[in-house]
């Protein structure tokens, strides 16, 4: 089992910056890649962005490309998603996922995690 708690989410004005942070306890040395999704209120639950626990890897949707940046610090099993020059469309209740059991699916689609968190709304005003 993994657990996953996130932080660091909040209201901010278009154009600031964000950095939630997701804390992975429990069986973390099975972790093989740390994901971001992010859901609005009837819609399907979207990919943001994914880091690979060992080797780094990274991912990202081409809506947060140049705008996000993940990063993982395996010494304190957390994984953080700095968000800058944040926009109104940004607005989404933010889920950080682990991927413990190969799934045989990419590091962009949420069937292939296992464990999720319970998320952290992000509000981008205008």
């Amino acid at each position: 089992q993994v657990q996953l708690v996130e932080s660091g989410g909040g209201l901010v004005q278009a154009g600031g910056s964000l950095r939630p942070s997701c804390a992975a306890s429990g069986r973390t040395f099975s972790i093989r890649a740390m994901g971001w999704f992010r859901q609005v209120p009837g819609k399907e639950r979207e990919f943001a962005a994914a880091i690979t626990w060992n080797g780094g890897n990274t991912y990202y949707a081409d809506s947060v490309k140049g705008r996000f940046t993940i990063s993982r610090d395996n010494a304190k099993n957390t994984v953080s998603l700095q968000m800058n020059s944040l926009k109104p469309e940004d607005t989404a209740v933010y889920y950080c996922a682990a991927d413990v059991f190969p799934q045989g699916a990419t590091p962009w689609a949420a069937s292939e995690y296992d464990y999720w968190g319970q998320g952290t709304q992000v509000t981008v005003s205008s």
